[in-house]
């Protein structure tokens, strides 16, 4: 819990005692850098100020409705390169932002475990370039 916590303080500048764990998920392996880590769902009535505090693992912090991850348009699978399509994991274009990776896993996983989760197109799986594309792509409807 310690560790998830701190994480939440260096990534975003949240104070951790604004944040009230609610419940911790099952252990997750994250390929890429090859570590299992134990997400914490927490809720805070007022975050106070958050911003992005550390480029390389945070690129943009937002406030963002559930509905909008709730929503199947939304909803995407994404990948990396040099990795294969086998690697695809759930990920949400919203606004102008991309989110996806670990973060993208563990609120897909929320979704499902609270019973929010709404049918959505698996099968839409795009290289993590390609994704990206689509936040600056006014003519894309999502």
């Amino acid at each position: 819990m310690a560790t998830a916590l701190r994480e939440a303080n260096e990534e975003t500048g949240i104070d951790p005692s604004r944040l009230h764990p609610l419940a911790t998920m099952e252990r997750t392996f994250i390929a890429p850098s090859r570590f299992h880590v134990v997400p914490v769902l927490a809720y805070s009535p007022d975050p106070g100020p958050v911003a992005v505090v550390n480029e390389a693992e945070t690129a943009i912090v937002a406030r963002v409705p559930v509905r909008a991850f709730i929503n199947p348009a939304n909803r995407l699978m994404v990948y990396r390169r040099p990795h294969t399509r086998r690697w695809a994991g759930p990920a949400f274009l919203l606004n102008q932002m991309l989110v996806w990776g670990f973060t993208g896993q563990v609120i897909s996983a929320v979704l499902d475990v609270a019973g929010w989760a709404q049918p959505w197109d698996t099968g839409d799986i795009r290289e993590l370039d390609a994704a990206m594309v689509l936040i600056d792509d006014e003519s894309d409807p999502r």
